[in-house]
């Protein structure tokens, strides 16, 4: 089987594309919608992250946790944002070298937003074998890519959720 490199899903969403980015260029509050995201490690800035910004995500897949950078890569508001994984590591992200890339765009469908969120694998320089069989064991026997696919629509699906419900 050939390995995929990358997966994106949408979703329509029923507020403005200034709305949407706005909750999604907060990398602190991607633990609300993300299954494996807890958010940002303490000391990361909160707000919007702008082109540039460096910041620590936390993650969990079942007992598991560990911490990674990313570098915001596109900041466009209302229509792009994306940040790219370039380290790793239990507390601290210490092993550098490129993990993936993770990118949102906004388009106006009517009066409401289309999200797509895509991954894409940046571990290119592994072998296929090697990859293959890492994410086996990771994702309890998964590639990386159908994992990521069902992260990305459960993602959509909440930050759908959660920005058309009333604050109250």
């Amino acid at each position: 089987m050939a390995r995929v490199f990358g997966v994106s899903s949408s979703i329509v969403v029923d507020v403005p594309p200034d709305v949407a980015y706005r909750a999604v260029s907060r990398p602190a509050d991607m633990g609300r919608w993300s299954p494996e995201n807890l958010g940002t490690t303490v000391g990361t800035e909160d707000g919007p992250a702008v082109l540039g910004t460096t910041f620590v995500g936390r993650n969990e897949r079942g007992r598991f946790r560990w911490v990674t950078r990313c570098t915001v890569t596109a900041a466009d508001p209302g229509r792009r944002f994306a940040f790219r994984v370039h380290a790793i590591g239990l507390n601290r992200p210490l092993l550098p070298g490129p993990i993936a890339t993770w990118e949102y765009r906004f388009e106006s469908a009517g009066d409401a937003t289309r999200v797509t969120e895509t991954w894409t694998d940046d571990r290119r320089a592994w072998p296929a074998f090697v990859a293959n069989a890492f994410d086996r064991v990771v994702t309890a026997g998964s590639t990386f890519a159908d994992f990521q696919a069902r992260n990305i629509d459960a993602t959509l699906r909440n930050l759908k959720r959660e920005l058309e419900t009333p604050a109250g």
